[in-house]
């Protein structure tokens, strides 16, 4: 096996995580209004299906949505930091021996703990399952969310791939 072929793989699928947080980190920056509706809606549960049981969950204050949203936000950008500090340590190490190279993975370890924290459990758990996002037609990202969540599952499971010494 390629040792060196798989660990640039690694870290170009852990710069492309971080790419993919820095662009929605910096997309919610940039358009912030139309991503805000979003946190709004999905909070507020006004898109719901009507008569809907679970309408207590929800929270009508626009601070506790502004305080939602710049959370999220905050996430998003330390998520790609960890990644893009994940992919320079790993870049170090590249031609290291496979321990020193094992170790350097840790930051982005920490990517995809924080990855799984944001799409899986605010968005599919949080966002669509307590504030009932499944029932809106106009603001339902939990399709989006598990997709992503597919990838980080994919990406963290090779990035765990025990590295060994490179071949001579």
């Amino acid at each position: 096996m390629n040792t060196l072929a798989l660990r640039l793989l690694k870290i170009v699928t852990l710069l492309l995580a971080g790419l993919f947080g820095f662009f929605v980190f910096a997309g919610n920056l940039m358009d912030y209004n139309s991503n805000y509706e979003f946190v709004h809606h999905v909070l507020s549960m006004d898109t719901t299906f009507e008569g809907n049981a679970l309408m207590w969950r929800a929270f009508e204050s626009t601070t506790v949505h502004t305080i939602a949203y710049w959370g999220l936000i905050i996430a998003e950008a330390i998520f790609s930091l960890l990644a893009f500090i994940g992919v320079y340590h790993m870049l170090k190490n590249i031609k290291a021996p496979g321990r020193k190279f094992n170790q350097s993975k840790t930051f982005g370890y920490y990517a995809f703990i924080l990855g799984f924290a944001i799409w899986f459990f605010g968005f599919v758990v949080i966002g669509s399952e307590w504030f009932a996002m499944w029932q809106s037609q106009i603001w339902n990202g939990k399709e989006t969310a598990m997709d992503i969540t597919s990838v980080w599952i994919g990406f963290a499971i090779l990035l765990a791939l025990k590295d060994e010494d490179l071949e001579a």
